[in-house]
């Protein structure tokens, strides 16, 4: 996203005029689906914002139906999917760059137009109204003539395009390599909704079981508390990919593990289900409330949920396995979460790994001799997952590579070195799944 060469028309954040008349003299009737995705997309390009932060911080959202948040989560959702191509698209029709939430109001018409099926009329009307909503009356005109060429054009605006390409910002593409065009290809999708069902209870009808026992349900199928269970806690909620760590994990009955860096507790309930002696630490407030509330949910009170970081805790008693999940850039998780592409740099790379390697070590310290550790990331940055790996055999925890045994549901997913590697465009003609890198080792 270029920079605005001028200040935005009306400050960041400002309450948007609803039904109040614009400098014409009209009323603009108000539109909280398109207020909130303004709110949302605004908050994530110029304020570098993740998606749900940015919803938080809407005005519009606050006083919002649940399904107009839905609504505008999903057309904002939708614009950060194709905002490359979405860039690309309007690029013939302006002289010049717009400021920055004139160029927010173009994106929201061109994925309504292009992306969402919604009729050219109403895409360019709801846009225009937006636009003038949002303070910026002197660009009302712009914002109409752009997107009725662009309506005119229709879907054609889109043929000769690389769309996987324009989607992903060029460091992320280079850093792929080969798996670069496979990925991008599954991120213009909405993903499928996953679930890991407890070992005692049964699936929901009329999902899909996916290798490894996950339950798939299309994306917009269902609503997960309207499932039959949810409330009796028989599932939660677990990309395939994400349950995988884990599984691989293979805690006993009776072991002492640790899920390091726990919430919001799917994997952790995944080790209390095996009958091990499970501590959860976790060391953001906000995150360990929902963590409490997850397993209350599935009626897992005997976990020993801890507040602290976990780089610092140590227990009482060495341990005999430790799952890290370990923060990373979430770069995996972008089916989901397509804000973080263009959130994330390359230096925060460098961040996050300095924090992987500091919980490595912690760890090791944590085991008892010949105690594994699983080290997992939903990453595909090579920085966070292979190289996290090697870096882990130099500080002395001995390489415990996973079996072709253990992978033979997901054989694909298993590299040469014995790591699990997963990505976005696996099983894509059942919906793919999340990015995910594991490796484990064991304490000499």
């Amino acid at each position: 996203m270029k920079p605005s060469p001028s200040p935005s028309p009306r400050p960041a954040g400002r309450r948007p005029d609803k039904g109040r008349p614009d400098r014409r003299g009209g009323k603009v009737a108000p539109d909280p689906t398109r207020d909130i995705a303004f709110d949302i997309i605004e908050g994530v390009i110029v304020h570098r914002r993740m998606l749900d932060t940015s919803l938080d911080h809407s005005v519009a959202a606050r006083t919002a139906e649940p399904r107009d948040r839905a609504a505008g989560h999903r057309l904002a959702a939708t614009v950060l999917r194709h905002m490359g191509t979405a860039n690309e698209v309007l690029s013939p029709f302006l002289k010049r760059e717009p400021p920055e939430p004139v160029r927010v109001v173009l994106l929201i018409g061109v994925a309504q137009l292009l992306f969402l099926d919604t009729p050219a009329h109403a895409a360019v009307a709801t846009s225009v109204a937006l636009a003038r909503r949002r303070g910026l009356v002197p660009f009302a005109g712009l914002v109409n003539a752009v997107l009725r060429r662009v309506a005119a054009g229709g879907t054609q605006a889109l043929e000769g395009l690389d769309q996987a390409r324009l989607d992903v910002p060029p460091w992320l593409w280079q850093s792929w390599g080969k798996l670069a065009r496979p990925i991008a290809r599954a991120l213009g999708h909405e993903p499928p909704l996953d679930l890991t069902i407890r070992p005692d209870a049964e699936a929901p009808p009329g999902g899909e079981v996916m290798p490894g026992g996950s339950v798939r349900f299309a994306a917009g199928a269902v609503k997960v508390v309207d499932l039959p269970g949810f409330a009796e806690g028989a599932f939660w909620v677990q990309d395939m990919a994400a349950s995988l760590p884990a599984r691989l994990l293979a805690a006993q009955p009776g072991e002492r593990v640790a899920d390091l860096c726990a919430a919001p507790g799917g994997k952790t309930a995944q080790l209390a289900f095996t009958g091990a002696e499970v501590f959860a630490i976790e060391r953001e407030g906000r995150r360990i409330e929902r963590l409490r509330a997850n397993l209350a949910r599935l009626g897992l009170s005997g976990v020993k949920v801890i507040h602290e970081d976990a780089a610092q805790w140590r227990p009482d008693a060495p341990l005999d396995a430790i799952l890290l999940d370990a923060p990373c850039s979430a770069t995996g998780t972008i089916r989901r979460h397509p804000d973080a592409m263009w959130i994330k740099r390359p230096r925060d790379i460098t961040t996050m790994t300095e924090g992987q390697d500091r919980l490595l070590a912690a760890s090791r310290d944590m085991l008892r001799p010949g105690g594994r550790v699983v080290y997992a990331v939903c990453s595909l940055q090579p920085e966070e997952g292979e190289q996290r790996a090697l870096a882990a055999a130099a500080m002395g925890l001995v390489p415990d590579p996973f079996t072709p045994e253990e992978l033979a549901f997901l054989p694909q997913a298993r590299t040469p070195e014995g790591w699990l590697r997963t990505h976005p465009g696996m099983l894509a003609d059942h919906g793919g799944m999340d990015g995910f890198f594991a490796a484990r080792f064991r304490r000499a």
